[in-house]
This record gives structure tokens, C-alpha cells and sequence, in this order.
């Protein structure tokens, strides 16, 4: 998706995400700095972004990645809005019949009528093609 004539890239990113390049050949080059890394327009290489946390309003975030010509000039720049969605699967995990959102037995699970642990049926199979 890169401009004709775009060798390399930056990018910049607000506070909310967290940003890895990924270069073929030189294994995961890891987090990404909020700016002033330029990194070769190599096939293989992969910008992996994400958010770790829900946005308070839409579009709250942003990633900025900016093209550069082999002189270094800037050739384009291409902008991606993000909300990051919560989201919580929220149970009974202590089957007293009340759901609770931050029950400590959410992360077990105990067989029996004296148990504890969400009990959770999944439809798998497929209803139409």
C-alpha cells in the first residue's frame, strides 16, 4: 500500500497503543518508538498495532505511518483512527444466580454441587453454510 517511490517509513502513535515492526530476516525488532525510527519498505516486514485498553470516546486514537523517498523526503502519510472495544465475560462464577463482573473465582473452575467457575456451553457446529 505504499506511494511509488517510498523507500522507507516511520510512524507515530498516540499514548493509547502499543506498536511492533516486525522486519523478515532480522526476527521481531519489538516496540516501535512513538517517533523518529524509519524502517526499510522490505517485503516481509509487518506493522503490527494494538490497543491494551478500551477508548473513552470514538476514534480516541490514532497510528501515522509516514513514506519517505530514498532522498528522505516525506512522499505520503496514511492515517488509522482506532476505538478499542471492552469487553468482559461477565458470569455467575459462584452459581448463587447473581452475575458479577470481578468475582475472584472467574479465573477457576471447581467440579460439584459446592464449586465454583462459570459453566459455559459453546455452539460450535454450523447452522447454515
Amino acid at each position: 500500500a505504499a506511494p511509488a517511490g517510498a523507500v522507507s517509513f516511520g510512524v507515530k502513535y498516540t499514548e493509547g497503543v502499543s506498536v511492533d515492526v516486525t522486519c523478515q530476516g532480522r526476527g521481531e525488532v519489538g516496540s516501535a518508538p512513538s517517533s523518529g525510527t524509519r524502517w526499510p519498505l522490505d517485503e516481509g516486514t509487518v506493522l503490527r498495532f494494538s490497543m491494551s485498553q478500551a477508548s473513552t470516546e470514538v476514534n480516541d486514537n490514532k497510528v501515522t505511518v509516514s513514506f519517505y523517498a530514498e532522498e528522505g523526503q516525506p512522499i505520503n502519510q496514511a492515517v488509522v483512527f482506532l476505538t478499542g472495544i471492552g469487553i468482559s465475560l461477565d458470569v455467575d462464577a459462584d452459581r448463587d444466580g447473581v452475575v458479577e463482573k470481578n468475582n475472584p473465582d472467574k479465573a477457576s473452575w471447581t467440579w460439584g454441587p459446592e464449586g465454583h467457575g462459570a459453566i459455559l456451553l459453546v455452539s460450535c457446529d454450523k447452522e447454515s453454510p
